[in-house]
């Protein structure tokens, strides 16, 4: 992976997110060219930044430019090629997504001798993986791990089985299913012989419709120099990806409540927790159904702080006897 040479570093991205220095957008407009037209020099936007503060950018609340950024990042630091999604999905912020995966090797080698476990007998469950393949990709990219991701859009998994097959190292690294009974994460999907190191999801946020357009308006206008009365998402989203009866608390219940029956079938359930407020009712409702261990990992995504929420039902003793 290539580190850029600028090396004003992001704060609160993990040490080895490779995203956490500051784009090099010459770099990146040679791995995609597409790229070029939507950067700018933020000098030229303000009269008011001091030199050492002028930077290339792109306008964020630009779906078009967000989506050649990703390409370009994918392309340079995971040499994907042809990546691409379909108009109206969610297009996740790569720095935020890598961290993800990079704290959820950190809690792997707490149980495994301080050692990060790699390779294809790591086995992750994505929850819904999307269009975007996002999560897979990085993994086996950064760890070599073997990923099945689910959803309940048919054609959001279309996309992914494309990027899958214009990138052939992933073939074999991926596979993909498709839930046909959406009002269920787990059921389906993990069976009576299948082992899984972990889990992985970024839940819907948000209880309605309604709510997540109010939601994506605030992020518009906090990125827009010209205030904006139309919620135009910059990382899109399909109503699956963006909300859900209950929003971000619900879908989490369902989750938790769905994992016990899975108890001996994955060493570390996880999932990102958006709203801290949910959290009290989260770590309560962990502690009802038995888990043996829960942990909350603090991370860094985009320009707000969110965290992972982790629970396993094996005892200390299964946690370290699990083969990796």
């Amino acid at each position: 992976m290539k580190k850029t040479p600028n090396t004003a570093e992001k704060n609160g991205l993990h040490p080895r997110n490779p995203h956490r220095f500051r784009y090099d957008f010459d770099s990146l407009i040679k791995a995609n060219p597409e790229l070029k037209i939507f950067v700018y020099n933020n000098e030229l936007q303000s009269s008011t930044l001091l030199p050492q503060e002028a930077k290339q950018t792109i306008d964020f609340s630009n779906p078009d430019a967000v989506k050649a950024l990703n390409k370009a990042l994918l392309l340079s630091h995971y040499d994907i090629q042809n990546w691409d999604i379909p108009p109206g999905y969610l297009c996740p912020p790569i720095p935020g997504r890598a961290d993800y995966i990079h704290h959820l090797a950190d809690l792997l080698a707490s149980t495994n001798k301080g050692i990060i476990p790699e390779g294809e007998n790591v086995m992750g469950l994505d929850i819904g993986i999307g269009a975007n393949c996002i999560y897979p990709i990085i993994g086996y990219s950064s760890y070599g791990w073997s990923f099945v991701g689910t959803d309940i859009d048919e054609k959001a998994l279309q996309n992914s089985k494309k990027i899958i097959a214009e990138n052939p190292k992933l073939i074999d690294a991926i596979s993909l299913q498709l839930q046909t009974e959406p009002r269920f994460i787990f059921k389906n999907i993990i069976l009576p012989e299948d082992k899984f190191t972990f889990t992985i999801c970024n839940p819907p946020f948000h209880a309605s419709a309604e709510e997540a357009a109010k939601s994506a308006l605030r992020k518009v206008n906090a990125l827009e120099k010209n205030k904006s009365d139309k919620p135009i998402l910059n990382f899109g989203g399909q109503n699956a990806e963006l909300w859900c009866k209950g929003g971000e608390l619900g879908f989490l219940t369902q989750m938790i409540y769905e994992s016990v029956k899975y108890p001996m079938q994955c060493l570390w359930y996880t999932s990102l927790i958006s709203k801290k407020e949910n959290l009290k009712n989260i770590y309560k409702l962990l502690n009802k159904v038995g888990a043996a261990d829960i942990k909350t990992i603090d991370i860094a995504q985009g320009q707000k702080s969110s965290r992972i929420v982790a629970w396993t039902f094996l005892s200390e003793t299964q946690q370290l006897n699990w083969k990796f």
